[in-house]
């Protein structure tokens, strides 16, 4: 059994105009990546593909949750 503390994760962010999006995976000994988790929520604080409020960009990101996958 593999312990938590073993496990190799990788992250995917996307933070965009309409929302904030994110993925979590598993590397696996074979080097395939188990997707285990994914989540969404509106975005705040960004225009035109550029941030022009970092406060509210910071909570958008906060205010993700991820779920199982």
């Amino acid at each position: 059994m593999i312990k938590a503390t073993d496990r190799k994760l990788v992250v995917g962010l996307e933070i965009g105009t309409a929302k904030v999006a994110a993925l979590v995976g598993e590397v696996l000994p074979d080097g395939v990546i188990n997707i285990i988790g994914v989540g969404s929520c509106p975005s705040r604080g960004m225009d035109k593909g550029g941030v022009n409020d970092l406060e509210s960009v910071v909570n958008a990101y906060s205010a993700l949750s991820i779920r199982p996958s």
